[in-house]
Formats: C-alpha cells, sequence, structure tokens
C-alpha cells in the first residue's frame, strides 16, 4: 500500500488492473484502517479516472453475492449520493411509485454515510428484515412489485471497509460505485449522479452494458431529478439539458426537498408522501424521477405518459401498497 499511496499523492493514476488488485486487498483486510482511511480519501483531492471507476467495479462485482432475476424484466433506481444537498429520501420513494405502477423494482441501497438517513435506515425502521434469499426476495417481487438488496449483505467482503466509511462520514469512490453493482444486474436503471464529469464516465461505462438506462444529474449538483433548475438527462442514444417546465413542472425551492436532522423525521416525511400527504413539491419531486425510470423501461412511450403514471401511482395508494406489502411479509 505504501508504494500504491505514494503513487497516488504523486498525481499518478492506477490501471484497471491495479485498482481492481488493492480494492480486492482493501475488502479482504489486507491494510490497516490508516491506510484505508488515507487510499479512501486520496480521491478527495483529485477526480478519478475512468479506467479507475472499472477497475473498482470490476472488484466490486467479483466480490458480492450475485442474484439471479432475469425471469423479470427489472429496473433499479440508484444514486451515487455523496451531493450533500440533505434531501428526504427521493430515489427510495420514487422506487416504490415504479413497483405501484406494475413494474419490478429492485432496488439497491445502504444506511446513510454521507447523509443522515440512506434507504436501509428507512426500511429498518418499520421492521424490513434484510435477506439476501432469493425466494424470500423473489415473493416480494411476486407480491408487492418490489425488493430491497441491503449491500452488506450481498458484499460480505466490504465489512473491513464500512467502518473506515463510516468514520470519516465523507463521499468517497463507494458512492460512485453504488448504482453499478446492484448484484441483481437489472436490465434498467436510472442514474444519478452528482456532477456532470462522472455522468460522462458513466454514460461510457453503460453504453457498453447493452442495458437500457437513464443517467440525471442537476445542474446545481443534486444526484436526481431536484427540480431545483435544469438538470442533465443522458441515455445511449441521447444526451439533453432541460427544465423543470419542459415537464411542465414548476422549479422548486431547495429547501422545499430538505429531508430530516434524525431517522425518526425523516421517516415521518417519508411516510407523510407515500399516504399522499406530501406538498406539491414534495410530489413532483418523486414522479418526475419515477417518471424517467418508467420511461428507461419503455422508451417508446412519452416523458408526459411516464409522468402520467408515476402521479396515478402514488396518487391512487398504490405505491403505499407496495411499500406496505414488503413491511407486512416480512
Amino acid at each position: 500500500m505504501k508504494e500504491i499511496l505514494n503513487q497516488l499523492f504523486q498525481q499518478q493514476t492506477l490501471t484497471r488492473e491495479e485498482s481492481k488488485r488493492v480494492l480486492i486487498k482493501l475488502a479482504n483486510g489486507e491494510y490497516n484502517a490508516t491506510q484505508m482511511a488515507a487510499f479512501l480519501t486520496v480521491f478527495q483531492l483529485r477526480n478519478i479516472t475512468l479506467t479507475e471507476l472499472q477497475g473498482f467495479r470490476d472488484a466490486m462485482l467479483e466480490l458480492c453475492i450475485s442474484i439471479d432475476f432475469s425471469d423479470f424484466n427489472t429496473v433499479d433506481l440508484c444514486g451515487t449520493g455523496g451531493d450533500n444537498k440533505d434531501t428526504f429520501n427521493i430515489s427510495t420513494l420514487a422506487a416504490f411509485v415504479v413497483a405501484g405502477a406494475g413494474e419490478k423494482v429492485v432496488k439497491h441501497g445502504n444506511y446513510g454515510v454521507s447523509s443522515v438517513c440512506g434507504s436501509s435506515n428507512i426500511l429498518e425502521y418499520f421492521g424490513y428484515n434484510f435477506s439476501n434469499s432469493k425466494d424470500k426476495l423473489e415473493k416480494e417481487l411476486d407480491t408487492a412489485g418490489i425488493c430491497f438488496l441491503h449491500a452488506p449483505l450481498f458484499n460480505p467482503a466490504m465489512k473491513n471497509i464500512a467502518p473506515i466509511r463510516k468514520e470519516l462520514a465523507i463521499k468517497t469512490f463507494f458512492n460512485m460505485l453504488g448504482p453499478m453493482v446492484n448484484p441483481a444486474s437489472p436490465q434498467n436503471q436510472l442514474i444519478g449522479v452528482y456532477n456532470a464529469e462522472l455522468a460522462r464516465m458513466y454514460n461510457y461505462i453503460y453504453q457498453l452494458s447493452g442495458k437500457n438506462y437513464c443517467i440525471v444529474h442537476s445542474l446545481d449538483g443534486y444526484d436526481e431529478i431536484s427540480l431545483t433548475g435544469g438538470f442533465q438527462i443522458q441515455s445511449a442514444n441521447s444526451n439533453s439539458i432541460l427544465s423543470p417546465s419542459d415537464l411542465g413542472l414548476k422549479e422548486l425551492n431547495p429547501v422545499e426537498l430538505k429531508g430530516g436532522v434524525t431517522i425518526k423525521e425523516s421517516v415521518e416525511i417519508f411516510l407523510n408522501i407515500l399516504k399522499g400527504n406530501g406538498s406539491e413539491a414534495q410530489n413532483n419531486v418523486v414522479i418526475a424521477n419515477a417518471g424517467y425510470a418508467l420511461q428507461c423501461i419503455y422508451f417508446e412511450k412519452s416523458i408526459k405518459q411516464c409522468l402520467e403514471k408515476a402521479k396515478l401511482s402514488l396518487k391512487s395508494g398504490k405505491a403505499l401498497q407496495s411499500f406496505n406489502k414488503i413491511v407486512r411479509n416480512k
């Protein structure tokens, strides 16, 4: 590790194979806590390269416990996190909206690291039992249209790194990896990233994947469609910058998207929106993200059609039904 750190501190980069090898050693506990912290934080000093990102992803996919849901046409909605915007749990809510609209969602998530409350914190609060049992998760897909893949259960080798990430409490390159290492490898993905350079790298990687995907990035730094201004949408065949008015929606004030300062407050906001009692701003931002996830699956449909489908799922209580089913089936 000493040689690797010296190389990085001199602004040199790692090859794809070097990146993969280092991350596997990191996961296997071959370095001490100080070395691991230094390695995780060095990428705060410079941008990660495409080859480094690919190498880290390769390592994570090799180490993870994969699960096969190829009998379903699945979709994931996952952001990188790390945008430091402290929003409520938009992508998790949007996932239930998509499930309520009749699609099969395999939501990849974890506890909050750089935020108060991640998707795993929300589900854990309601008593959802995390599992990597295919039978349990497949039953949830059948009955609720959604199952939740709690990242630590599918990446047991990461147990050596998780405490370091928690103590650092800042975004690291692991935030960048989250959407790319869903152990179910869904055929469709809505991916939120926090800056344009990362969006560019993701677009390159996903063009080689053969998946239906949509990468979203709000120009003011959110890793989702925030409706607080312009946002970028990239897919295999398109790259657009749009405004909320292009979706027929109002531009929002960032304060309207604020999440709770505790897990309990975050849960209250989450459930209030799911029950149909959210503000217009809260509902619209969830619907916007769910709408683009639906369009990832159905590129032939207009975004207006997909937004209407998402709106109906939330307003009719179908999204809430999907949530209640997986909590009830715990």
